[in-house]
């Protein structure tokens, strides 16, 4: 039987990013019976619908499917939206509560099971600080080949202040180009290697990639 690992992320480019950026990693997974999917957030304030919408989903989810993980994967900027946080800690915090208090809402009595298949990771401050970590891939779509870093490194980093999508678009303007998250994200990314990008992001994707290498490791036996 296949087993799933639904991941839901912010927007399109997010999404397609990924895919583009980790299809090595979810063609092997689907070898090996693992299906990595990746949904987008409904249009309007995607962050706050993550934080708020995706909990209810994933308990029905996986009160129904044994053979399934749910992760979310937000943004960390903008901070305090939803509900007050500044830290990937305080974000994750904030999601488990939420889905703790639906599990106890629905009488849910497999409830721990449910929670081990809950992951939540986020993007440091957002998706643009993987673009800064493929560094060559984003001086090849600037064609700026002596492009030289002016943000910190490593990329996670940047703070709320100056989060890594405002470095990207001011890279972009400066080259007398516009950026198109949905466009520049997935071609970027998906010139890059996964496993150097998550070296160079440790703090937040490097544990990303890790769930993602073995999802089931820390979620139990998990049976039809």
């Amino acid at each position: 039987m296949i087993r799933r690992v639904l991941v839901y992320v912010e927007g399109p480019s997010d999404k397609y990013a990924m895919i583009n950026l980790l299809a090595p990693l979810i063609d092997r997974q689907r070898r090996d019976g693992v299906d990595v999917l990746f949904f987008e957030a409904p249009p309007g304030d995607r962050k706050a619908s993550l934080l708020t919408k995706v909990p209810h989903k994933a308990v029905n989810i996986l009160a129904n499917d044994r053979q399934a993980i749910v992760a979310v994967l937000p943004d960390l900027y903008p901070k305090n939206k939803a509900y007050k946080h500044e830290t990937f800690d305080e974000l994750a915090r904030g999601l488990f509560d939420r889905f703790d208090s639906i599990l106890l809402g629905k009488h849910i009595k497999n409830g721990d099971d449910l929670r081990r298949r809950f992951k939540v990771h986020c993007f440091k401050h957002d998706l643009e600080a993987l673009m800064l970590a493929a560094e060559d891939a984003l001086k090849a779509r600037l064609e700026q080949p002596s492009l030289k870093p002016r943000w910190r490194v490593p990329v996670d980093d940047q703070d709320h202040d100056r989060p890594p999508k405002m470095i990207v678009t001011e890279l972009f303007q400066k080259a007398g180009r516009r950026y198109h998250p949905t466009i520049d994200a997935p071609l970027i990314l998906g010139a890059s290697n996964y496993l150097d990008i998550a070296d160079k992001c440790p703090q937040c994707f490097r544990p990303f990639v890790q769930f993602l290498l073995d999802p089931f490791a820390q979620a139990g036996s998990l049976q039809a």
